[in-house]
């Protein structure tokens, strides 16, 4: 059962409350975008309206298939529709001709640039937001400065959020120009001078080359794709690349280590499945607290769209 809740985003909880034990929570309440920064309109027929700032977008969403929409007319108020291309081509956004080019949303002291994107993204995936809330409150927590690595950093929101928080943050992000994204989005939330380090990187040989270098890190951020490419070709395959990858934090952060957060989009790997790889790269239970769920988005009618999984480990 969700709690009704008057934030945008919800997330169920699986909490590993102790060593061994799952015990299945409520939707558990977070400070998450205003209403007014952004909505979850609509969803079904394998589409959703959202409104980011004053635009409404219409694109596609995989976990809407199936689903009714329950708000048609809604629909034809969008000022921006995304239509796929044919296989392997990009697609492209029918917008609204006063539509600008970028604009921004903000989630606290956070100022997130947004465009209209060539696969459909737009800059800031929400259901994130309720991740960056817990970034913060765990770096607050934390007895002395945290330092914290981000792989698929992409658009820097939860960079932004540790380093609002008081972390030094390495960002890293395999490609070029979204590095800069993040780094403009660190200039409008006024963090242009934060300790970040900004790395387009692969992000597997990334961590293999810390790791031969003695470099560690008290926590650790990964939000892997399925599939992608590293800056020199370099193949990512989530199946096959992300249990050696989670392995190697347990070194990277070993005698120090706060905490770790996963979140996957793929949906084989559900939050059980990622809650056993995580417990099984770091040593088991008793090293720490593990707990696993699904993100979801609230919409304006209270619906919930699944919106990928989140693992986080926390020391006890």
């Amino acid at each position: 059962m969700l709690l009704r809740v008057p934030q945008t985003i919800v997330y169920n909880a699986l909490r590993r409350s102790s060593a061994g034990t799952i015990a299945r929570h409520a939707a558990l309440d977070a400070a998450v975008f205003e209403p007014d920064q952004y909505r979850l309109i609509d969803f079904g027929a394998g589409r959703r309206l959202e409104a980011f700032g004053p635009w409404r977008l219409d694109r596609p969403c995989p976990a809407a298939e199936g689903l009714a929409r329950e708000d048609e007319p809604a629909w034809a108020k969008a000022d921006a529709r995304y239509e796929p291309g044919a296989e392997g081509q990009d697609g492209r956004w029918r917008r609204r001709p006063d539509m600008p080019e970028r604009w921004t949303v903000a989630h606290g002291p956070l100022r997130l640039e947004l465009k209209l994107g060539p696969v459909g993204h737009v800059g800031v995936f929400p259901e994130q937001a309720v991740n960056w809330d817990w970034l913060a409150g765990q770096i607050a927590a934390a007895p002395r400065p945290v330092e914290l690595l981000n792989l698929f950093a992409h658009t820097g929101g939860s960079t932004l959020a540790a380093a609002a928080a008081g972390a030094k943050v390495v960002h890293v992000d395999a490609a070029r120009n979204t590095v800069a994204w993040a780094r403009r989005n660190a200039e409008l939330s006024d963090l242009a001078a934060a300790p970040i380090r900004w790395i387009a990187e692969d992000a597997a040989k990334f961590v293999r080359r810390e790791l031969k270098r003695g470099h560690g890190y008290d926590a650790v951020i990964l939000d892997p794709p399925s599939y992608g490419h590293g800056p020199r070709g370099e193949v990512w395959q989530l199946a096959k690349h992300l249990p050696d990858l989670l392995a190697a934090c347990g070194p990277l952060t070993a005698g120090r280590r706060r905490f770790i957060l996963l979140t996957c989009h793929t949906p084989e790997f559900d939050a059980d499945r990622l809650g056993r790889m995580m417990r099984e790269a770091l040593g088991g239970p008793s090293s720490g607290a593990i707990e696993a769920g699904e993100l979801a988005i609230q919409s304006t009618t209270d619906r919930h769209l699944p919106s990928g999984v989140f693992v986080r480990w926390t020391a006890t």
